[in-house]
């Protein structure tokens, strides 16, 4: 059980992170305006009501519910899946960072109908999607999740299968 308490704090963590950096956003800019930090980085205030790439933005309200009850049932399946693998390094980590960046976003939907989002990366005109703190953790632990799967397979870092 201590091990499990250590990976709900990681979670628990990118949620107040996350929380943190939108209410500071929040508080700091209007809808759209954006402050360019570097050539290619920007700051901008902007809510997606879909999924990654602004998925399902704009199908009327519905998808809302869709993506808090996905987010909660996938939420309880790394929950399940921590308890399993707890004494892991790898595995829990990348569970933790993809639930408490869920559990972030899901925050912000039951609130604002939407996500906030906020980091713009840009290039030559080009700007990727906004995101935020929950999009990027649960990036990172989907690559950290595909890397266990690649090192390790069927079999688990202790060697269990």
């Amino acid at each position: 059980m201590p091990r499990l308490a250590g990976w709900l704090a990681l979670a628990t963590f990118v949620v107040l992170l996350d929380q943190a950096s939108k209410a500071w956003v929040l508080g700091s800019f209007r809808l759209m305006e954006s402050l360019s930090v570097t050539s290619f980085f920007n700051l901008v205030l902007v809510y997606n009501s879909g999924a990654a790439f602004s998925f399902l933005a704009g199908a009327g309200g519905w998808q809302k519910w869709f993506f808090v009850a996905l987010a909660l049932g996938i939420s309880a399946w790394l929950l399940s899946m921590l308890r399993h693998y707890a004494q892991e390094r790898l595995l829990p980590t990348s569970l933790s960072l993809i639930l408490g960046g869920a559990i972030g976003n899901v925050i912000d939907r039951l609130r604002f109908d939407a996500v906030v989002d906020f980091l713009d990366f840009h290039l030559a005109g080009y700007h990727w999607p906004a995101f935020n703190v929950a999009d990027s953790a649960i990036t990172v632990g989907v690559v950290l999740m595909l890397w266990h799967q690649f090192r390790y397979g069927k079999e688990t870092e202790t060697g269990n299968p």
